[in-house]
């Protein structure tokens, strides 16, 4: 079936988290959630390759343009684990193996200018977003890989500024060293272990991570 071009612009989803509590000897820290972690957003036109544009298990390529593609095609680069409408914000959490997310926009076809602001995104309201994964690797959003939309159990992450932390690879190969590790997630601070040092808010039904300092 023939290709359908769709504009794409990336928009970086930073592993930000919360920080709950950075030690016992401190008090909580209350921020506002930031952006989930890592690998590009996009957003994209509605094509109609198939009864859906990037309906669950289709496959698309990668670049500037994004496109959905046959899986079987040497152009696939990454499979949608998830398709749903709606704002992230405002629907179901994406699975945690996803590497990174496409916002799905109800506009037209946006030509990029120049160096593209790469959070902006189309005027029209967004019709939906893909859970992404990379056919092959480097897969960021598995744990301790420091990417991802995310934040899972086996993640690293380092103090960014008071209040908050952000992800990074748990190997040191990122641009930012390791401080905490996540080694479990419940459903509140009560059943953390005794030696957590720091309380990272997750999201879904066990929302805080146990982190230990690494």
């Amino acid at each position: 079936m023939e290709e359908r071009r769709v504009a794409g612009v990336l928009r970086a989803l930073l592993p930000v988290v919360t920080v709950l509590v950075l030690s016992a000897c401190r008090q909580p820290v209350d921020t506002a959630p930031g952006t989930p972690a890592g690998g590009p957003r996009d957003s994209t036109a509605p094509s109609g390759y198939g009864v859906e544009f990037l309906g669950p298990a289709d496959c698309s390529s990668r670049g500037e343009v994004f496109r959905e593609v046959s899986c079987g095609s040497e152009k696939a680069a990454a499979r949608v684990l998830a398709r749903y409408t709606g704002a992230p914000s405002d629907g179901p959490a994406c699975p945690p193996t996803t590497d990174f997310v496409l916002h799905i926009s109800g506009g037209g076809p946006t030509p990029p200018q120049g160096a593209p602001d790469p959070s902006r995104s189309s005027p029209a309201e967004p019709r939906g977003y893909a859970c992404m994964r990379n056919l092959e690797s480097p897969h960021p959003g598995d744990p301790g890989q420091g990417g991802g939309p995310l934040t899972v159990v086996g993640d690293c992450v380092y103090s960014f500024r008071e209040g908050e932390v952000r992800e990074t690879a748990c190997d040191g190969s990122g641009e930012r060293p390791p401080e905490f590790e996540v080694g479990s997630a419940v459903a509140r601070r009560a059943l953390c272990p005794g030696t957590t040092d720091l309380y990272v808010q997750l999201g879904g039904d066990t929302p805080v991570g146990c982190a230990h300092r690494v």
